[in-house]
């Protein structure tokens, strides 16, 4: 496999249930590292765009920490800040824990982003790799960044758009009119909800990264490892079968580079926005909330 560049409430009906998010990704902590290839070049370059603003931040979120790969390397940036890995899967928190150094000074926090456990404009940077795309609703979790930043703080983070697996969504399609890919918000929609959740000065942009696979099972096992399988509402949830999978792959096989490969496109969003003294209320953030989480800071 190899890289290629080419420059509501989350239990309503659009997207996947907060309970199987949690789901999903406490039962691939042991296998999220091997498989977060995609995840680490996203990542990396999210890492790379903090040299391009001028901030030198006290407090800092990791908003979807997963394995604790980038709280780790933002503690090591800004090395006299508190930085606080926060992931909504319990087992995913814990795990960065258990892998930290052990004279690590970042910590991690079980929580839901769009209902944070801390006070008003308390943190000054919060960074987020590929979380929001699990989000119907931007406007619930930008009003709660807005209301947790500190005026002047900031915002950067990437997520999902929806031009990501369009190979696999196009192969499905030629078999059944089932929802076999998640659905991902467009860039547009993110910076207008950055801008009505009181941000300002927003910048969006995009590119394509395109996996190539020799065997599209290994697609499929590594969408699985990281916990991105379909986890829509209106998925199928019996057994593929082989007469539908052998329609699929005789679809996706028309869509093969010229060496053969089974190519996989991600669109990737990058987003930052700075917070301001406005008060944007949100009525709507507690709805979905997994009230029954317990905060543990680990």
């Amino acid at each position: 496999m190899s890289p290629q560049n080419t420059q509501q409430s989350s239990d309503s009906a659009f997207g996947p249930s907060k309970s199987d998010i949690v789901r999903s990704l406490n039962a691939v902590v042991s296998s999220y590292d091997g498989a977060a290839l995609l995840q680490n070049i996203v990542g990396e370059r999210l890492i790379e765009r903090l040299d391009l603003v001028k901030i030198q931040p006290n407090s800092i979120i990791d908003l979807g920490s997963a394995t604790g790969v980038y709280t780790g390397l933002l503690q090591k940036r800004y090395n006299t800040a508190s930085v606080l890995g926060v992931d909504i899967a319990w087992k995913m928190a814990a795990q960065a824990f258990k892998q930290r150094k052990w004279f690590a000074k970042q910590r991690y926090v079980c929580a839901d982003g769009e209902y944070l456990p801390f006070a008003d404009n308390s943190i000054d940077l919060v960074f987020s790799n590929l979380m929001l795309h699990w989000l119907d609703n931007p406007d619930y979790l930008f009003s709660e960044m807005q209301r947790v930043i500190a005026p002047g703080g900031l915002m950067m983070f990437t997520t999902f758009g929806p031009d990501t697996l369009k190979e696999m969504r196009h192969s499905w399609a030629q078999v059944d009119k089932q929802i076999h890919v998640n659905r991902f918000m467009d860039m547009h929609d993110l910076g207008d909800s950055l801008t009505k959740s009181g941000f300002e000065g927003a910048v969006m942009d995009n590119e394509t990264i395109t996996m190539n696979y020799d065997d599209l099972t290994d697609l499929h096992s590594d969408l699985k490892a990281t916990g991105e399988a379909n986890l829509n509402p209106g998925r199928h949830r019996s057994l593929t079968g082989k007469v539908r999978w052998n329609r699929y792959l005789a679809a996706y096989q028309q869509l093969r580079n010229s060496v053969g490969e089974y190519p996989a496109s991600w669109e990737v969003i990058y987003g930052h926005a700075w917070a301001t003294d406005k008060i944007v209320a949100n009525t709507g953030k507690n709805v979905g909330f997994l009230g029954n989480i317990k905060i543990n800071t680990l």
